[in-house]
């Protein structure tokens, strides 16, 4: 990967933020209308990006590659399970509302954004191996635990709370079900 100026980095990032928001409203917005949300010309778009498809696809790895950065900063190799789903889960509840187009896609995701994906997917697996021990369903487990992270990052938060309470009300969902405990 070729590494940008700072200036094409930061228009890059207004394309893809101005992107998210636009599509987010019209998924059939054009790239006329990315342009003129991000502030830039058209010409600056079709520079950096030579499709509207190819936009959507550097968004979607951008926005796994995120997801990925926050599962590592986890820690999930060395801290223990619990902490690091937790960690894992308040990183992800900060990062999911900024790209809730782009994750929500039905279509498939580009080669590269499914190989982060799977590594993301393939290090949650591992936490939830470490978590519920031996003969565990981790596939179903991961399932579960991506519904409730999903519903927790596009719902309507209660207000007031913070990654971190959202991130332990997911996990003690996903741990003890939805039953008042005592």
């Amino acid at each position: 990967m070729v590494k940008l100026r700072a200036d094409a980095e930061r228009s890059m990032r207004a394309i893809m933020a101005a992107a998210e928001e636009v599509l987010s409203a019209s998924p059939v917005a054009t790239m006329e209308q990315v342009a003129e949300a991000a502030g830039v010309a058209r010409a600056t778009v079709h520079r950096r990006f030579a499709s509207r498809e190819a936009l959507i696809e550097a968004m979607e790895v951008t926005a796994w590659r995120e997801i990925l950065q926050a599962v590592h900063a986890a820690r999930p190799q060395t801290a223990p399970p619990l902490v690091a789903l937790h960690q894992a889960t308040a990183g992800i509840l900060q990062i999911k509302p900024a790209w809730r187009f782009t994750l929500a896609r039905q279509v498939p995701l580009s080669a590269e954004a499914q190989a982060v994906q799977a590594e993301v997917m393939s290090v949650c697996e591992e936490v939830f191996g470490k978590l519920l021990g031996p003969g565990a369903d981790l596939v179903w487990a991961r399932q579960v635990y991506l519904a409730l992270l999903g519903e927790a990052a596009h719902g309507t938060p209660p207000a007031g709370q913070d990654p971190d309470t959202i991130a332990a009300k997911v996990i003690d969902t996903l741990m003890h079900g939805v039953q008042r405990r005592a």
